[in-house]
Parts: C-alpha cells; sequence; structure tokens
C-alpha cells in the first residue's frame, strides 16, 4: 500500500485526486503544515524542501521501495505506475508535458503568491497585490484561450495536467480573478469539479485543516521558521 504524506492544500490535492482516478490503495498520513510537522526529522527524509506532498510506495520501480517529493514528479510517477492519465504516445505524452510543467512553473507559484498578498500578508503591499492578481487575470487568459481548442489542459483527453491545475483555481476569489470573464475555462472547471473522484479526493484531510489561520499557524508558514538551517539527519 502507497503511504502519502499530505495535507489539505492544492498541491496535496493534485496527488490525492490521481491516486482517487486510479484507484490504487493508499493510506493518508497527515502533516500539519500550520503545526510544523513538515520540518520533523521523519517527513525531511522524504521530503528535503519541507513542502507535502511526499509518498512512499513499497512496490516501487523492480520491486524495490521509492520515495518521491514534488507533487509534479509524483504525478507522473503514479501515471506510469498505472499506464493511465499520461498518454502513451510520443507527442500526446509531451503535450500534456507541457501544460504540467507550466502548473508547475507558473499557475502554483503565481497564484500562490496573489493568495499570499491578498489574503495572508499582514502587511498590504500595493504594488505586490496588484502584480501578482495582474499575473493570476494573465495566467487564467492562458488558460481559457487553451480550452477554447482544446477539451482538456493537455489534449484531448483527461490527464495529470487537468488534475495539477484544477486545485489552483478553486480559490480563484481570493486570486483576484472572475471565473466568469473566462468562460471556456470555467466550463472546464465545472466539468472537472463534477468528476466523483475529484470531489473524494478534496475531501482527504479536508476535516482537519483550519478554515482560517491562527497566529501560530501564520508564523509557522511564513515566519523565521522556514529559513533556518535543518540540522543533518
Amino acid at each position: 500500500m502507497i503511504d502519502l504524506y499530505s495535507w489539505a492544500t492544492p498541491n496535496g490535492h493534485k496527488v490525492h485526486i490521481m491516486l482517487e482516478e486510479c484507484g490504487l490503495p493508499y493510506r493518508v498520513i497527515p502533516v500539519n503544515i500550520g503545526t510544523g510537522a513538515q520540518f520533523e526529522p521523519k517527513f525531511l527524509k522524504l521530503s528535503p524542501n519541507n513542502k507535502i506532498p511526499a509518498l512512499l510506495d513499497p512496490d516501487g520501480p523492480d520491486g524495490k521501495a521509492i520515495h518521491l517529493f514534488e507533487s509534479g514528479a509524483i504525478l507522473l510517477y503514479l501515471a506510469g505506475k498505472t499506464g493511465r492519465f499520461l498518454p502513451p504516445d510520443t507527442h500526446g505524452k509531451y503535450e500534456v508535458l507541457q501544460w504540467l510543467m507550466f502548473q508547475m512553473s507558473s499557475v502554483g507559484p503565481m497564484l500562490g503568491q496573489a493568495h499570499h498578498f491578498r489574503v495572508y500578508a499582514k502587511e498590504k503591499i500595493d504594488y505586490a497585490i496588484q502584480r501578482y492578481s495582474s499575473e493570476a487575470q494573465r495566467l487564467y487568459g492562458v488558460m481559457n484561450t487553451r480550452l477554447a481548442s482544446s477539451k482538456y489542459i493537455g489534449g484531448p483527453e483527461y490527464s495529470i495536467a487537468d488534475m495539477a491545475v484544477f486545485p489552483w483555481l478553486r480559490s480563484w476569489k481570493s486570486q483576484g480573478v472572475k471565473m466568469g470573464d473566462y468562460p471556456y475555462l470555467k466550463g472546464w472547471f465545472d466539468e472537472i469539479a463534477g468528476r466523483p473522484a475529484v470531489r473524494r479526493g478534496l475531501e482527504v484531510l479536508a476535516d482537519m485543516r483550519q478554515a482560517q489561520l491562527d497566529e501560530q499557524a501564520h508564523e509557522v508558514l511564513f515566519g523565521e521558521q522556514q529559513y533556518r538551517k535543518h540540522p543533518l539527519h
């Protein structure tokens, strides 16, 4: 059985959804990032970047156990393990991969910054809010244009690219975006949101996450602890 170390965040949701879509047996080990569980030595051995999710599969390649961090790498691993949600032909595979990289390099980081400066930052900095809100709107436009000519983000079939992007768009209001301004993207979003496996994936650990950050959680997530040197282990 796969062990998934995770929390109810967009990056966690990506992998929850993939595991539900594939029907693989898995066990979730909560990593409460609001209390600092991501800095514990046991977790850092799996995820040296102290970010969720991390995966441990005792039945890895060649029958050997494997552990992975980074949600994009985990999605690719699970697609390879199951032969699902990544096209087998070279052209189709790379079409999906470019959009997966687009999510990893742009959608996640930029929407995360928009959300941070608009919602979580204690000091409201107009320049940062404007910059990242504008970038969020630009990225939504890129995806809307893509979906005007493609049924799914990665091509004609539902894929790991869709699973990677979707969780990040659930907080569109907090990113300074009006979803109704992007009709093709909204249609896609509503379709993905209706998939049973997606709904199940979003429920994983959802009851454990705080609706709002308290002072301690805010300090753990955004304070000096993030930048301390962790001891070797």
